[in-house]
């Protein structure tokens, strides 16, 4: 099969868009700027996996969703999201390009935290915006997908936590792609300023079985001097929707940066997960699971780069892997020159359910300072058939042994979302996967 890669939307329409959504000029010169580089510039190429035939230039960019005026209105696997009994202080719900949902506390309000959709951000905050997007952490011109994403984004939020401010409750996105044939290109940006703290989370959903469309996410987590911000994210996005999510982080003087990570997608997946771990004494834990399933491919890729002294860099990805589902996991530590007294960890396991199925995992690490301490350990392999013996003999049949197994082992990561609903709903999507 070939796929089209010719780009679908010209300068003009790129312009117009812009326009339309009251822009500043410099948006508008950035995406026309991105659209060119894009007509050049290659896709990425991951370890392992060819993606030259994957889609990622055919869809339908512009949705609109209705609003809603209560949480209530939403279908259950939304509102699985959250518990509707104590409803979120501080929410926002995108449906397609529309925000559907908006909530922040007065409270935290007041105290200048900013939490909007990225539209209202370049309107409100444009200064903010300009400061950070696309600048520190990731790149226009990086390869083709960054660049089409800097082109054609057309939704995000924008997330900022001023000096000195500690935010207790979570802040949580939902992004639901219900337009089976629409584009999310999606740009999310989360900045905590000195010495603040914060725990947000983001969900994706989609149910386009057969309509084939894309998602281009990019993240970008700032974390200044002494800040703490702790990411969660489920993303369960359908098999017609083909994958491209860069989430990258910059850590600055004794920051920590957590990654807490569900990529529960059925379609064909990249993942990129990079911190930079700029500052002396910064920490970044990164924890991933998967589960795939049916004949998807997925690469993922947790990366650490530590340029500050005694710093501590932790990977940590588990993936299920069924039928004929394929899955690369790269797990990569790189400690730069200077960077004396820096930790650099990782471990990937992945658990293979049929003989169809093919799981890599990769341990990576690149030294280049002596005075540092590194180590990696990578598995793969089937259900321990001991494991099953023990279960079963104690009178649990082998699909539940096979299951308690299976939750056993992604447990580790699974048990590190920040948000018990999300982490519930985690399970769930598990399960669904699984069964």
């Amino acid at each position: 099969m070939t796929v089209d890669t010719k780009l679908p939307y010209d300068r003009s329409y790129i312009e117009q868009f812009s326009s339309q959504h009251n822009e500043p000029t410099w948006m508008k010169e950035l995406r026309v700027s991105a659209l060119e580089k894009a007509e050049t510039l290659e896709l990425p190429k991951p370890d392992k996996t060819k993606i030259g035939k994957w889609n990622f230039t055919q869809f339908k960019h512009v949705a609109t969703g209705e609003t809603i005026s209560s949480l209530s209105e939403l279908p259950t696997e939304i509102q699985d999201f959250f518990d509707v009994d104590a409803l979120p202080e501080n929410l926002v719900i995108q449906r397609n390009q529309t925000v559907a949902f908006a909530k922040l506390s007065p409270e935290l309000a007041n105290k200048g935290v900013i939490f909007t959709d990225i539209f209202t951000a370049l309107k409100e905050h444009e200064e903010l915006v300009k400061r950070y997007y696309m600048k520190d952490a990731v790149s226009i011109d990086e390869h083709k997908l960054t660049a089409l994403h800097a082109a054609l984004m057309n939704g995000g939020v924008f997330v900022y936590v001023p000096k000195n401010v500690q935010v207790e409750e979570p802040i949580q996105a939902i992004f639901w792609q219900e337009d089976p044939e629409v584009a999310l290109v999606n740009h999310v940006l989360v900045v905590a300023e000195e010495n603040s703290s914060l725990t947000y989370v983001e969900n994706y959903i989609s149910n386009n079985k057969d309509e084939a469309t894309v998602a281009n996410i990019v993240t970008e987590v700032i974390a200044q001097d002494n800040a703490k911000i702790s990411f969660g994210a489920v993303d369960n996005f359908a098999a017609g929707t083909t994958t491209y999510v860069n989430r990258r982080g910059v850590g600055y003087r004794n920051a920590t940066i957590d990654w807490a990570l569900g990529q529960m997608n059925d379609g064909d997946t990249i993942s990129e997960n990079v911190t930079h771990l700029v500052g002396d004494g910064g920490v970044s834990n990164a924890n991933a699971v998967t589960v795939g399933r049916g004949k998807q491919t997925q690469n993922f890729t947790a990366k650490m780069v530590q340029f500050g002294k005694n710093t501590d860099g932790q990977i940590l990805q588990r993936g299920v892997m069924k039928e004929s589902a394929t899955s690369i996991f790269n797990a990569v530590g790189k400690i730069e020159h200077g960077a004396s007294g820096a930790n650099s960890e990782q471990t990937s396991r992945v658990l293979m359910l049929s003989e169809k199925a093919r799981g890599d995992a990769n341990p990576i690490l690149l030294i280049e300072e002596d005075d540092v301490t590194a180590g990696h350990a990578a598995s793969v392999g089937r259900v321990d058939p001991m494991q099953l013996y023990y279960l079963m003999s104690r009178g649990i049949s082998k699909e539940e042994a096979e299951r308690l197994i299976i939750h056993g082992f992604l447990d580790p990561v699974v048990r590190q979302l920040p948000i018990d609903a999300v982490k519930k709903q985690l399970k769930q999507v598990i399960e669904r996967k699984v069964d």
